[in-house]
């Protein structure tokens, strides 16, 4: 999906400094989830503690920036809830969908350990939390720790799978096609009926799937006779095997 946005250089001005005021050092326990995401999940207790001395949490409402394509990379973020936009502002002035991240994804490492600016910018699409990590700190970890290697190994593993896994959906499956997957991975259903919850507004699975608003609109109604029906933001699926190979073919 695109859309025309402001210049980065508007949206500073606009924005002003984006510290967001919900701020809190890592007193409390972290979710036990989070410390499986991808990221710290090889590090000992004591490790992991060590590295997250200093983080804090940092909580955004629907729609705050959390940074800009540009900004210097000083840090790097774990989702602990909500949901984060990736998006990256092409040269005529529009907006691409690279990620939406969803609760335990972390995102940034490859900046901070290079060096350069974010090539993207991230932004609240829900009311959420995130860890946010010093990337100083997380540099001299990895210099002092060199198995932590990795745990950012595989965590840019990650994004650069899900990169591919998008891109060849794009190239070789329908809107439709695309569509259907997009519902059926919401579901952990094998077979028969299923009801999900849309994690987004529309506009943002659009944007996700790299369709117009307007062409998901009549993807859904392409899907009823799939035996899939749209109501406000859940999807009653009939036969989620089915939904799932359509998908495929």
């Amino acid at each position: 999906m695109e859309r025309t946005v402001f210049s980065l250089r508007a949206a500073r001005a606009t924005l002003g400094p984006r510290e967001t005021k919900d701020e809190a050092p890592m007193n409390a326990p972290l979710p036990e989830a989070v410390k499986k995401s991808v990221l710290l999940n090889g590090l000992t207790p004591e490790m992991r503690d060590k590295l997250l001395k200093d983080a804090q949490r940092r909580s955004y409402r629907e729609g705050e920036t959390i940074f800009l394509q540009g900004d210097p990379a000083r840090a790097v973020f774990i989702v602990l809830n909500g949901f984060i936009k990736l998006s990256r502002l092409t040269p005529n002035g529009s907006e691409a969908v690279v990620a939406i991240l969803g609760r335990n994804r972390s995102f940034a490492e490859a900046m901070v350990l290079r060096g350069t600016p974010y090539p993207v910018s991230a932004e609240a699409i829900s009311d959420c939390t995130v860890l946010q990590i010093d990337g100083a700190r997380l540099r001299q970890f990895l210099l002092e720790n060199q198995e932590f290697a990795i745990g950012l190994l595989a965590s840019t593993f990650v994004h650069l799978q899900g990169l591919v896994d998008q891109i060849e959906r794009l190239k070789a499956h329908t809107g439709v096609q695309r569509v259907a997957q997009f519902l059926a991975d919401l579901s952990d259903a094998v077979a028969g009926p299923a009801e999900v919850r849309l994690p987004y507004n529309k506009r943002l699975i659009a944007g996700h799937l790299g369709m117009q608003p307007e062409s998901l609109s009549r993807a859904f109604a392409r899907l009823r006779k799939h035996g899939v029906e749209i109501e406000a933001d859940k999807a009653m699926i009939a036969d989620i095997a089915e939904l799932r190979m359509m998908a495929m073919d």
